[in-house]
C-alpha cells in the first residue's frame, strides 16, 4: 500500500523560460483538482442526513439511532483525518485522493441497497454504523491531501485567501448533495420506487465516481515532481518556518508530531475552538431536513433546497471571511474568526424564532405566516451558512501556518480531530440526538448558542498570539 501511495520522484528543473508559464498553468489546474474533488467527497459524507427523515417515516429509525448511525461516519473521520494527515505527508496526493474518494463512493451506493427491517432498530443501526463507519474512514483521504497541495502549491502570504476559495469547494459539495438528492426522488418516484430516500445513496455517489476521474487527470503532487522550483523559491516567499533550503530537509515524524502540533499552545486553542465551530456547523445542518419536517415547518423537497441553500451561502461567506483576513489583518485569522462567530449567533437565534417571528409579523404587516416562516427559515438558515464556514476554513489555515510545510497533514489532521469526533460525532450527532429526542428542540438550540459564545471566546484568545507568531 506503501509504495502504491507512493509520492512521484522530483523531476528534473524545466528551463528556465518554461517555468513561469508552466507553474501559472499547473497552479490552475491542481487548484481546480483539489476543489471538485474534495467537493465529491461531501456527496459521499451526509447522505443519510437527507435520507434519515424518510427512513425515520419507514419506522427504520428513530432520532436517536440515527444520530448514533450519523457519528460513525464523524467518529471514524476525526481519527482518519489524522492519521491519514500522516499518510499523506509521504503520498502521492491524487493516489491518495482519488482512491478514497471512489472506495467511499462504492461504499455508499451499496449502502442504498441494503435491506433494512421494520420490526429490527437495533440491526438496522448496526449495519448503518458500521457502514457509515468504513465511509467515514475513507473520507479522511480527501482533506490531507488537498492541504498538501495547496501548501506545496501555494506560499504562505497568498494561503489564506486561495485556501479560503478552495474551501468553498465542501459547501459546493454539501449543497449539490441536496439538489443531487431531489432529483433522485423525481427519478426513484418516476421509476415506482417507494423508499425514495434510497435515492440519497445512490445518486450523488455515482456523480461522485465521475468526478474522480477528472481528479486523477487534473491533480500533480508537487511542483517539483513537475519539474518546477519549491513555491517559496519561485515566489520568493519564505516563512518563519522555512529557508530556501528547508523544503528538503526531512524531519522525523516524532518531532513533527512533538515539537510542532503537540506542544503547540496556539495550535490546542485553536482545536478546542474548533470543536465548537463543529457543532454548529454539523448540528445545524445536518439535523435541519429532520427538525424542519417534524416541527411541519417545511416537506421533504423544500427543507432538502433549504439544506443547499445552506451550504450554498457558505461559499460567499467563507470567500469573504478570507479576503476580510487578508486586506484587513495581514493574514491573520482570529479577528475574522471572531467576527462571523458573533453573526452566527444572530443567524441561529432568527432560525430558532421563525415561526413565532412569522406569525408577529404576519399579525402586524399582513401575509402568509406560513410563506413568511419560510422566508425567515430561508434567510436565517443562510445567514449561518454564510457565517460558519468562515472560522471552518480560517480555522484550518492558521493550523497550516503554524507548522513547517511537511507537517501540513499532521497538524490539520490534529486539529480537525477535535472538529469532527468532539464538536461532529459526540456533540452535535449523539448529543444533538439524545436530547431532540428526550427534551425537544429547544434545548437543542441552546447548545447551538452556548457553542456559538465559546467559539467567538476562544477564536479571540489566538488574536493577539498569533500576531506575535
Amino acid at each position: 500500500m506503501k509504495n502504491l501511495l507512493a509520492p512521484p520522484p522530483h523531476r528534473e528543473q524545466l528551463p528556465e523560460k518554461d517555468i513561469d508559464r508552466t507553474y501559472t498553468r499547473l497552479r490552475w489546474q491542481v487548484f481546480i483538482g483539489v476543489f471538485i474533488g474534495y467537493a465529491a467527497y461531501y456527496l459521499v459524507r451526509k447522505n443519510l442526513s437527507l435520507a434519515a427523515p424518510g427512513m425515520i417515516e419507514d419506522g427504520l429509525l428513530d432520532k436517536a439511532s440515527a444520530g448514533i448511525a450519523g457519528s460513525a461516519i464523524s467518529i471514524a473521520y476525526a481519527f482518519s483525518k489524522f492519521i491519514m494527515g500522516s499518510v499523506s505527508d509521504r503520498s502521492d496526493a491524487r493516489k491518495f485522493l482519488v482512491s478514497g474518494l471512489v472506495l467511499s463512493a462504492l461504499l455508499m451506493i451499496g449502502v442504498g441497497f441494503l435491506p433494512f427491517s421494520t420490526v429490527n432498530l437495533t440491526r438496522n443501526v448496526v449495519v448503518l454504523f458500521i457502514f457509515m463507519l468504513l465511509v467515514g474512514w475513507l473520507s479522511g483521504m480527501g482533506w490531507p491531501p488537498c492541504g498538501r497541495v495547496m501548501a506545496h502549491w501555494f506560499s504562505q502570504n497568498e494561503r489564506s485567501f486561495k485556501m479560503s476559495l478552495w474551501n468553498t469547494s465542501h459547501t459546493i459539495g454539501s449543497g449539490s448533495l441536496g439538489l443531487l438528492a431531489i432529483a433522485g426522488v423525481l427519478v426513484f418516484t418516476s421509476l415506482g420506487v417507494e423508499q425514495t430516500w434510497r435515492s440519497a445513496f445512490i445518486v450523488p455517489s455515482i456523480a461522485a465516481l465521475l468526478i474522480a476521474g477528472i481528479c486523477w487527470w487534473l491533480i500533480r503532487d508537487t511542483p517539483q515532481s513537475c519539474g518546477l522550483p519549491p513555491v517559496d523559491r519561485y515566489r520568493n516567499d519564505f516563512s518563519g518556518y522555512k529557508s530556501a533550503k528547508g523544503e528538503e530537509i526531512k524531519i522525523p515524524f516524532k518531532r513533527l508530531f512533538v515539537d510542532y502540533v503537540f506542544k503547540n499552545k496556539i495550535l490546542w486553542l485553536i482545536a478546542f475552538a474548533n470543536a465548537f465551530v463543529y457543532l454548529i456547523r454539523y448540528g445545524v445542518s445536518d439535523w435541519a431536513p429532520v427538525y424542519l419536517q417534524e416541527m411541519n415547518i417545511m416537506n421533504k423537497e423544500q427543507s432538502s433546497l433549504a439544506f443547499s441553500l445552506h451550504n450554498y451561502a457558505g461559499i460567499p461567506g467563507t470567500i469573504i471571511c478570507g479576503w476580510i483576513s487578508a486586506k484587513f489583518f495581514k493574514g491573520r485569522c482570529a479577528p475574522a474568526n471572531v467576527i462571523y462567530m458573533i453573526l452566527v449567533l444572530a443567524g441561529i437565534l432568527l432560525y430558532w424564532q421563525a415561526m413565532p417571528a412569522a406569525t408577529w409579523i404576519a399579525n402586524h404587516f399582513g401575509g402568509n405566516p406560513v410563506t413568511v416562516c419560510h422566508t425567515i427559515v430561508y434567510v436565517s438558515l443562510c445567514e449561518i451558512g454564510f457565517c460558519i464556514y468562515g472560522p471552518v476554513a480560517l480555522i484550518g489555515v492558521q493550523a497550516l501556518n503554524l507548522v513547517p510545510k511537511n507537517a501540513a497533514g499532521t497538524a490539520a489532521g490534529f486539529v480537525g480531530l477535535f472538529g469532527y469526533l468532539v464538536g461532529d460525532a459526540v456533540l452535535a450527532k449523539i448529543l444533538m440526538g439524545r436530547i431532540s429526542q428526550s427534551f425537544g428542540w429547544n434545548i437543542a438550540f441552546w447548545m447551538f448558542i452556548a457553542a456559538s459564545i465559546i467559539g467567538a471566546l476562544l477564536c479571540a484568545t489566538t488574536w493577539k498570539k498569533e500576531q506575535n507568531k
